[in-house]
């Protein structure tokens, strides 16, 4: 019993022949893949050539337009109308500082790119005026610096590209 009960789970011949009658082989995903990439293989190294040959007679004309000397830009000098004019004073007499340094401070704003902070300097004259040429309007931090008086330093809203600006400096307290 023991002897028919393992031939009869044995694979016999017959079962052999059926293995015969299996699909054949067919290739795999990845094999797939790779032959339909070929062709995009191609495309991509004959697509770069393809375009600069394509660019080659716009460049020709560019280069060509270039040799032509352009005519000189227009240097565009600051306008008189646009000058902001800053007058500092100080003590009780509201005597006019000299050669104060003055501090014009302020924020361009952008929306795509991260603001811009803009500064100008400049001295006063013998009259205590310092004229900033080229100011734009909006906020702006005014800082003023002299020997022998306190430090000013305020945030002015420029609205007028003519604006007057007058500041009254101070002696600083006497340290004994």
């Amino acid at each position: 019993m023991v002897a028919t009960g393992r031939a009869a789970h044995a694979p016999s011949q017959a079962s052999n022949k059926g293995l015969e009658r299996l699909d054949p082989p067919r290739p795999s995903v990845e094999d797939v893949i790779q032959k339909n990439m070929k062709p995009l293989r191609l495309l991509s190294v004959r697509l770069p050539i393809n375009v600069a040959l394509l660019l080659l007679p716009a460049i020709a004309l560019y280069s060509s337009a270039q040799d032509t000397p352009a005519p000189a830009p227009k240097t565009q000098a600051p306008d008189a109308r646009s000058r902001l004019t800053i007058e500092v004073t100080g003590g009780d007499n509201n005597v006019p500082i000299e050669n104060a340094s003055v501090y014009l401070k302020y924020i361009e704003e952008r929306k795509l790119l991260k603001d811009k902070k803009l500064e100008l300097n400049v001295k006063t004259n013998r009259e205590g005026i310092a004229h900033v040429s080229g100011a734009k309007p909006g906020r702006a931090l005014i800082q003023i610096v002299a020997d022998g008086w306190k430090t000013y330093g305020r945030w002015f809203d420029i609205t007028d590209p003519k604006q007057n600006i007058r500041v009254h400096l101070e002696r600083p307290p006497k340290w004994y």
